[in-house]
């Protein structure tokens, strides 16, 4: 229970997340007893002033490192616009303290641009630019490595026999299998991408050792972050000579392969990379990239980007600002019955910045320094709190729904070769519009054929069909369609993805090219785009001219015009026209070529929207919301009251229904619905079902309550609802919702909510009586009240209310 001195003295060195939950799928008491653990909350994804470090303690800097050593972060370096530094600063996330680091021995010269890691109970600093800026003299990169021990203070330098890495500064570095990493930089003539790495386990036989790279190397390139995630090194952006670009490379640390990763598979009105930059950090957290500052294109943006390393996706992050409001009310309310309004939270952000720092301790990431506008160097600290919620599973659920192939329902009998594919028609109904019209054609026609059969004599036997659940598969022709693409064309009805066709590959390009000529006929806009964004990506000098001739061959006009354009190119047309392939090309394809060489079209620009098609999460809404009504094949019984549904979704995202649905299956189809011994409300049951269908995770607290234990009880792929579930219930029970809450936590036994409520109700009983749902309270929830009221409130508040009354 949240107590009234813990709400007051809430500060930054109290905040913390709520701890993950352990899924265990064998714990039956969390049904019957919930116990919340509500504390002080840390709204995630907010942005936190904290002290900034004050100039006697250490100068304000950019182009210096942070690390983060237990529960402090470490500066080191930089420059203060005047002089390169080389002090160490300590700030203590804790207690929100500066000072200044103990240091013994002979610390690295001051410098700037240089690299800074932790590893074991050291940090490392390597490289960098040094001399004296303000006189311009003894300028220098450095190579040199440099140990300081946190337990005692002591610097000292590595003496490294044998080859050592070029000097340099603005360069990458990172930490991975016992071994420093060293990545690209400047060296003060040239930009670099070489890597070069060297054991920290024994110095005394620590040797520097050049990387073989191969793969997609990134470009030569300075001034950019690296981070490691899943076991792999991520670079993105940063300078390439007069090039900037806003690229992701990956690298595997054990077959040093680098793979550039692609942003194709991004569909214009998804978020896009960040603008290319330079000068920003990134660190990793969980299973994302988070991407901040940087100059980008002449400005300073302060948007904080995100990277899904499993979907391979960007995002911006909206800080929570009215969470955090609406918390700020609610501590007023404890400490005055008048209506206050909480200051402003915009100048907790910080402002747009370059040549910063970055480092995570626990669940936050905090960002020191950096130079803002006008060239001014920054002394602040600012702290932001991560989301560590579970992924959301819906498109891995959907995906292995479609390759297990269990509980399908529909057979597709494709093209003049009659291979067969299986598929769900609820999926497919969901998706694709123009299938759905074959589906039900198909069920029509199998349904006068059942009424003649049975018409015929064997009535009995479909009845005996229908009973055991053995209704044979509705069977949809469709000629224009061969195996292959159509199966990829499934793939992405039930994940909105297509893999992406190897590069150089012409037989994966071709494929995608066939998927493209499906889509084109099935109306399906969000794969057309996927589609002719992939195609293009993937041409190059070797397949186009196979490309634009398949082109030609399945006219599809809007792919052969951008193999014309990409031959025609000054750099590309006397490759191409080299080429056997072109020897080969048909002769009405060589003129096209050639005329477009010598009098290229006009451009034409369109003012119309594309059109993006709808994604798996909106068509499953739009499913959920009575668009799959008619092919619903399972009733859901709530208290006695009927609810259709559809068993392939639900089998698809939660292993409870997947094994009745699989050994269990009632007689009469219809399940009946509790979580436990407990039957939750229909409101709550709703939001279950937005859940299930499009893991939709937005509810009243008071549906939290009930659905707390849901992703025990009916094996959900993860416990992302109840991640969000605590968090709606720790942040937003308010006044106006308290009695709501109460009656649910009631009904569930969430007794520690249940006194969490009943503290609200006491203390800001003046309003609470005013809610015509007090009205309505059972006897025992308003005899429990009372019991409150005489056991909390004093003689001179009973008087004080009895006058308001």
């Amino acid at each position: 229970m949240i107590q009234l001195d813990e709400l007051a003295t809430m500060s930054c060195k109290s905040t913390k997340v709520a701890p993950s939950v352990d899924f265990d799928h064998s714990c039956s008491d969390s049904v019957e007893y919930l116990t919340l653990n509500f504390g002080p909350f840390e709204t995630v994804h907010r942005w936190r002033r904290l002290p900034p470090c004050d100039e006697f303690v250490g100068a304000r800097r950019s182009k210096h490192t942070v690390v983060a050593y237990r529960d402090a972060i470490y500066v080191f370096g930089g420059d203060n616009g005047k002089n390169m530094l080389n002090d160490l600063l300590r700030f203590d996330v804790k207690d929100c303290s500066w000072c200044r680091a103990f240091t013994t021995g002979t610390p690295p010269a001051p410098r700037y641009h240089h690299s800074a890691v932790v590893y074991g109970s050291s940090m490392f600093v390597f490289g960098g630019y040094t001399g004296d800026i303000y006189s311009n003299s003894n300028l220098k990169n450095k190579n040199d490595l440099f140990e300081y021990k946190f337990a005692t203070g002591q610097w000292t330098e590595w003496k490294v026999e044998g080859s050592l890495p070029v000097a340099r500064s603005a360069h990458g570095a990172t930490v991975y299998n016992d071994k420093l990493w060293i990545f690209a930089g400047y060296d003060g003539n040239a930009r670099l991408n070489d890597m070069w790495t060297i054991s920290l386990q024994d110095r005394e036989h620590a040797c520097w050792e050049e990387i073989d790279q191969s793969g997609e190397i990134p470009p030569s390139c300075c001034n950019f972050p690296v981070a490691v995630c899943r076991d792999k090194m991520f670079v993105f952006s940063g300078q390439s000579g007069a090039k900037i670009t806003n690229n992701l490379f990956q690298f595997e640390f054990k077959g040093h392969m680098w793979t550039r990763i692609p942003t194709e598979h991004l569909l214009r009105g998804s978020p896009p990379p960040p603008q290319r930059r330079y000068g920003h950090t990134m660190v990793a957290f969980d299973r994302h990239l988070y991407v901040f500052g940087g100059a980008a294109d002449n400005t300073l943006p302060n948007e904080l980007h995100c990277y899904d390393v499993d979907s391979q996706t960007w995002e911006v992050i909206h800080p929570s600002l009215d969470s955090e409001q609406l918390f700020d009310c609610f501590i007023s309310s404890f400490l005055s019955s008048k209506d206050e309004i909480p200051p402003s939270l915009s100048d907790q952000m910080p402002s747009g910045r370059l040549f910063h720092a970055a480092a995570v301790i626990q669940d936050a990431m905090y960002i020191f320094g950096g130079t803002v506008d006008n060239n001014v160097r920054s002394g602040e600290m600012y702290r932001f709190q991560f989301s560590c919620y579970p992924k959301c599973t819906l498109h891995e659920d959907y995906g292995k729904l479609w390759e297990n192939r269990q509980f399908c329902d529909v057979q597709f009998i494709l093209g003049e070769s009659e291979e067969r594919v299986l598929g769900h028609i609820a999926i497919v109904t969901a998706r694709c519009q123009w299938l759905r019209k074959k589906i039900l054609q198909a069920r029509d026609r199998q349904r006068q054929k059942s009424d003649e059969a049975a018409a015929g004599g064997s009535r009995d036997i479909q009845a005996g069909h229908r009973s055991l659940g053995t209704q044979p598969l509705l069977e949809v022709s469709i000629r224009e369609a061969e195996a292959q693409p159509f199966e990829v064309l499934m793939q992405f009805l039930y994940t909105d993805k297509i893999q992406y066709p190897r590069r150089g590959h012409v037989q994966d390009v071709l494929l995608i090219m066939d998927v493209y000529k499906l889509a084109l006929s099935f109306k399906l806009s969000r794969l057309e785009q996927l589609c002719v964004q992939y195609i293009e990506a993937s041409v190059d000098l070797q397949n186009v001219l196979s490309v634009c001739e398949n082109a030609n061959k399945l006219q599809l006009d809007k792919l052969k015009e951008h193999c014309l354009n990409f031959v025609v190119k000054e750099s590309h047309f006397n490759q191409v026209i080299m080429t056997k392939e072109f020897e080969h090309l048909s002769t009405p394809l060589i003129v096209e070529i050639v005329r477009r060489k010598q009098q290229p079209p006009p451009r034409l620009y369109s003012d119309q929207p594309v059109d993006i098609g709808t994604s798996l999460v909106q068509d499953m809404k739009a499913y959920l919301e009575g668009g799959g009504l008619e092919f619903c094949d399972i009733i859901l019984l709530l208290d006695g009251h009927p609810r259709p549904a559809h068993k392939a979704i639900l089998a698809a995202r939660s292993s409870y229904f997947e094994a009745m649905f699989r050994s269990f299956m009632p007689e009469d189809g219809q399940v009946n619905i509790s979580i436990g011994e407990m039957v939750p409300s229909k409101q709550a049951f709703e939001s279950m079902l937005r859940y299930i269908y499009y893991g939709d995770v937005n509810m009243p607290p008071e549906d939290s309550l009930y659905l707390f234990a849901a992703p025990y009880y009916y094996g959900f792929s993860n416990n992302r609802l109840q991640a969000y579930c605590k968090q709606n219930l720790e942040m937003n029970v308010t006044v106006e919702n308290v009695l709501q809450i109460l009656e649910a936590a009631d009904k569930t036994q969430a007794l520690d909510m249940k006194k969490h409520c009943l503290h609200i109700i006491v203390h800001q009983f003046i309003k609470v009586s005013k809610l015509p749902n007090l009205r309505s309270l059972s006897q025992l929830l308003l005899l429990d009240i009372i019991e409150s009221l005489a056991t909390h409130i004093s003689d001179k508040q009973c008087a004080e209310m009895g006058s308001d009354i």
